[in-house]
């Protein structure tokens, strides 16, 4: 198993329920694909630097998790079919 970090961005305009339906929808993918995760920090909202897909802020979610390499591309496929996922990125954490 290697270790991952998974941040991505919400829509800020989800109320909380929405928000914590999209976060545990998200996880429940990661461990269908059989990642564990091992720390997860809601980091709340926060502006952009531009615009992102007409968004000027979003809801940050950040991830640790252990996984199997090549087992996170149905979550990338997922994240990019979500209209709540603005943006996602996965990188390898040593």
């Amino acid at each position: 198993m290697r270790k991952y970090e998974i941040m991505y961005i919400l829509r800020a305009n989800l109320d909380d329920e929405a928000r914590k339906a999209e976060i545990e929808k998200l996880s429940k993918i990661l461990a269908d694909c059989g990642a564990k995760v091992k720390e997860s920090k809601e980091l709340g909202i926060k502006d952009f630097a531009y615009d992102i897909a007409g968004e000027k802020k979003g809801y940050y979610v950040d991830l640790k998790i252990d996984a199997e390499p090549g087992s996170l591309d149905e979550f990338v496929r997922l994240a990019k079919l979500d209209r709540n996922v603005i943006r996602h990125l996965i990188v390898v954490d040593e």
